[in-house]
């Protein structure tokens, strides 16, 4: 029988900053060699809220978000993120795409990364992943001898992505055991089928609609290529509680690699401690003429629903 507390293939300590709660661990558990984990490194007495995560491009690769998900695990979360840890050095190392993603049924339609309008790129990931990350943290917490036995919230559930992944978090929102969904740098394309063609993700303009829980979809600055599509996604979410945050002076690919994850680790952190947690101080951040971020002159925020 295996030790549960060394079932893992890889551990790193990360993340002795000041600016984060407690030291978080990356980990490859082999139970589930799909995706990376991330989570306090030291288990705490209450239960974890689950974090499902997809990458942007929707790599097949789990520690492509590392600064950014390790901030997010040393605020007590569980964190898992699609794909495997690879080599991190050099971007332009072949990922091998996710068994039963398109890319792996279609080698030969692999090329551009593009998200331009007609790419034809295959995704090396596909939405159901996240799915699989809530099952497998679900069943963990209910299996004698592992190491997340009893220590997991299970209605306690965030689903989120970044570009290409933030397709496949709205698509894996629907999943009724999810409260939460965070839009990064994303968002639905005017085109039915669009969304599918590029992230294997069944996020249509119509699904907006069928959206349950809160919504927050953050980008960074007109300049972002997802700006468009987060201020009409944003437009149309009026069933459910919904924030829009975008920040100056910020790219597509927002601050996820800086330190701690920089402003959006900062950020996220915030929704998901309201959200997840019923922080009202976090809640502060948000709402109201003088929330947190509206006193900051680089934000603009806007809500709905609370």
């Amino acid at each position: 029988m295996r030790n549960p507390l060394h079932a893992f293939a890889l551990t790193l300590t990360l993340g002795a900053g000041a600016a984060l709660a407690a030291p978080a661990v990356m980990e490859a558990d082999a139970g589930l060699p799909t995706h990376t984990v991330y989570r306090p490194a030291r288990l705490p007495a209450d239960p974890l809220p689950i974090v499902a995560f997809a990458n942007g491009g929707c790599e097949n690769a789990g520690n492509r978000f590392r600064p950014f998900l390790t901030e997010i695990a040393s605020h007590g979360y569980l964190v898992v993120a699609i794909g495997p840890i690879v080599p991190a050095g050099d971007k332009a190392v072949r990922v091998a795409p996710a068994p039963g993603s398109p890319a792996a049924a279609h080698p030969e339609l692999a090329g551009s990364t593009s998200l331009a309008p007609g790419s034809t790129r295959p995704s090396p990931t596909y939405a159901a992943q996240l799915i699989q990350a809530i099952d497998w943290a679900i069943a963990e917490n209910a299996r004698p001898g592992s190491p997340y036995h009893g220590k997991l919230d299970r209605s306690r559930i965030a689903v989120m992505g970044q570009s290409c992944g933030g397709l496949q978090a709205i698509d894996a929102a629907h999943d009724p055991r999810v409260r939460t969904l965070a839009v990064l740098n994303s968002g639905v394309f005017p085109a039915n089928g669009r969304s599918w063609e590029i992230a294997a993700a069944h996020a249509d303009i119509a699904d907006l609609a069928t959206l349950h829980g809160s919504v927050l979809y953050l980008t960074g600055d007109p300049q972002d290529a997802a700006f468009p599509q987060s201020e009409d996604n944003y437009a149309r979410t009026n069933h459910t509680p919904a924030v829009r945050l975008w920040r100056e002076n910020t790219p597509h690919m927002g601050t996820y690699r800086e330190e701690n994850g920089g402003a959006f680790g900062t950020v996220v952190v915030a929704w998901l401690d309201w959200q997840l947690k019923g922080d009202r101080n976090a809640a502060h951040q948000f709402l109201g003429a003088g929330c947190g971020l509206c006193t900051r002159p680089e934000w603009h925020v806007q809500s709905k629903g609370f």
